[in-house]
This record gives C-alpha cells, structure tokens and sequence, in this order.
C-alpha cells in the first residue's frame, strides 16, 4: 500500500492543473531528462561497440598471456622450465618470442620496423590466419626464410605478397668492438622474402610489424638459443586466466611479469576508460541541467497547491508531510523521466545493434559499415541511479521551502 504522501505526489502529477503552463513545464521536465537519459545510454553503449571491436582485433594478435622480464628487455628460460609451464593443466601452448627494431630494405626503399621472430605455430595461439588478407602466414617454407608484414608497412616499401625480390633487415651487432674504418661491418644482415600481408586496422601493428622464424631472429639479433624477449600463452579452453597467471607466477617467480590482453594493452585501455568517463560527466552536467526544469515545474505547483496545502494543514497534517508530499511530486518526475528515457535508450540501441540504422559510411576507409553497440548492465543501473539521486536532490531544494 502506497503512503498518503506518494498518493497525493501522484495525483498531483497526472491530473490537470488549473493552469496549463504548469502541465506543458512539467511534460518538458520529464522529456528532457528522459532524453538525456536515453543518450546517456546510446553514447555509452556506442562506445562500448568501438572498445569491443578494437579489443577483438588486438586479440587476433595478442596472446591470452604475455610473460616478460621485470629484470631487462631479454631473458633466458632453460627448457626444462619451459617444459613445466608447458604441463600446467591450464596451459594449452606456450611459444618464445622475440621484439626488436631492425631497418628493413626492399629494392630502394627502407624503414625501421619491429620484427617479431615466431614459431610456425603461433597460428595456433593467436588468430593471425584470420587477418592475412593476401599471401599466407609462413615464417619458413623449408628452404628459404619468409616473412608476413603488416599491410601499412607493406605499403610504405612498396611490396605486395607475391613480391619475389628479397627484402634485407639490417641490425646492429650486439657484441664485439665498433669498426670505425668500415661501419657497414657493425650490422647483421639477414635477407628474407615476404609470404603474406596482415591487417588488424591498428596503425600500431599495421604499420610496424614484420612476422619472421624465431631463427630468424635470433640470428639477426645475435640472441642465444634459450634467449627471447616473450613468452606467449594460450590458455585451455576450461582455465581461467586468473588461475594460470597465479600457477605461472608460482614457477617463475617475482622476476617475471604475466600480463593478460588487458594489460598488454593498458595504455589504450586507459585512454578509452578517461574517454568514457569525462563523455559521461559531460552528459551528466547536461542531466542536471534538465533537472533544473524539475525545480521549475515544482515550485509552479506549489505556488498553485497553497490552498490545499492550507487545507491539509487544517485536516491535521504536519509541515513534514507536506514536505514529503512534493517531494515525491518532483522526484516522479525525474523517475517518469528514467524510466521513459531507459526504455528508449535501449530501444534505439536495440535497433542500431540489429539494422544499424546509423551507418558509419561507405568504401574501403571504413572498418565498419555502422556504429557498433555494446549494452552493459552496469551501465545502464549506473545511469539509472544517478538520474534517481539527481532527481531526489532537485525535488528536494523546493520542497523543503514550502510553508503553511
């Protein structure tokens, strides 16, 4: 059973009050925070799509973990160590790696790039396969040296993937005396012949990244047999990552890092948090704007309720239930408004999300035809909330200065 003073605070918001000014106020509260609510909800879920699109490619490059030195860049892991993590039952495959910047050479074009040495099967913990889009993903073909460039870096030498002249890396040597009288002598060249062309539609792979042999590398870098700068896991369908991180942190120590997708990307990840954050205080102030509407629309209906606020006086009731009465008057409205401008949100975001009404644009420059949408819960209860407790303190101010 509802209380007397919602009752009241309800009947005073549906029914017609003697001056129309007050129901047009009043709908116009209500609409504007219901737009803003329904915003709220588009904006935030709009960019909860482009966050799930751009984890979803780094992931077809990013292993589940990555684990790395906390001493230096490089580091040696005896096999029998490898061999442990390898029979973790969470462990599905783990591979070394090698990260380092070379000058790459292709007829008469060169450029830094970073090359990374792979094993054959780091197709199989990573969904590199699905972002070749020419040639193939081959690192070795059995008798000569391949390589796999990203599509930018691709285009910036001037290679296609059925190239047949070699492209030559050039690194600095790591060990011995600098040869002052000959300093081409001070560079290790490697000479490789390209296989295929990734794209991830990120300028951080696209445009640096050259796939070769973990051979290869540790050639070209003059690393030793057990040296590298990674190692890259991919975990059991069944395990979690919270798990395997605490299992491999138990055989490797402090000395090492294990980093999950999240982290491997925290500097991105960062950004689009703040991106989120400072959008949504943005539409927040906006929100309290269109609360001010509310005050409006409440001290109107007080001014035009000072006779019945007279009467119930008389009847016996006492200045805090007047109190509660528009209280609840104004906090309807913001409630009206919520719940109006949540359905509509999600309806909007429904419907973009099934026929993306809302289309990016046309041509090969864009990734996706439409804006992509994610809906979180979290999200929308978040909004949901703050509408509330916004709409509680604007109904209080005026409410608190009736008088009898």
């Amino acid at each position: 059973m509802f209380s007397f003073p919602f009752f009241v605070a309800k009947r005073y918001l549906f029914a017609k009050k003697t001056h129309n000014a007050i129901n047009i106020v009043s709908g116009v509260s209500v609409m504007a925070i219901a737009v803003v609510t329904a915003a709220l909800i588009c904006v935030l879920s709009v960019m909860n799509g482009f966050e799930d699109v751009i984890t979803k490619n780094f992931s077809r490059f990013d292993p589940q973990l990555r684990i790395k030195s906390t001493q230096g860049k490089s580091f040696l892991l005896p096999t029998a160590t490898l061999d442990k993590i390898r029979q973790l039952s969470s462990i599905q495959n783990a591979i070394p790696t090698i990260e380092e910047v070379a000058l790459i050479r292709y007829r008469e074009k060169q450029m830094p790039a970073l090359i990374k040495g792979v094993k054959p099967d780091f197709e199989q913990i990573t969904a590199i396969d699905s972002v070749i889009v020419d040639g193939k993903f081959q690192v070795f073909d059995g008798a000569f040296e391949r390589c796999v460039l990203g599509r930018g870096l691709a285009n910036q030498i001037g290679i296609g993937a059925h190239f047949i002249d070699p492209i030559r890396v050039y690194s600095p040597k790591r060990k011995g005396r600098v040869n002052m009288l000959r300093p081409d002598k001070n560079f290790i060249r490697q000479t490789t012949f390209i296989a295929g062309i990734f794209c991830l539609d990120q300028q951080q792979y696209d445009m640096s990244y050259m796939l070769v042999s973990l051979d290869f590398a540790r050639s070209l870098f003059d690393f030793e047999a057990d040296e590298m700068t990674a190692l890259e896991v991919q975990l059991t369908p069944s395990a979690t990552v919270k798990t395997a991180k605490k299992e491999l942190q138990t055989i490797l120590g402090d000395q090492f890092e294990i980093l999950d997708r999240y982290e491997q990307q925290a500097d991105f990840f960062r950004i689009v948090k703040m991106e989120k954050v400072l959008t949504a205080l943005l539409l927040f102030f906006i929100l309290l704007i269109a609360g001010f509407n509310a005050i409006s629309s409440l001290s109107m209906l007080i001014l035009e309720k000072k006779e019945d606020i007279k009467t119930l006086f008389y009847l016996g009731a006492n200045q805090s239930l007047i109190h509660r009465i528009f209280l609840y008057e104004g906090w309807l409205i913001s409630i009206l408004g919520a719940v109006i401008g949540t359905v509509l949100g999600l309806l909007i975001c429904g419907l973009q999300q099934h026929f993306g009404l809302l289309k990016l644009g046309s041509g090969v420059e864009y990734v996706l035809s439409a804006y992509p949408v994610s809906v979180q819960f979290f999200d929308v209860v978040i909004i949901f909330c703050v509408v509330l407790l916004m709409g509680y303190f604007c109904a209080y101010i005026p409410a608190k200065k009736v008088r009898v």
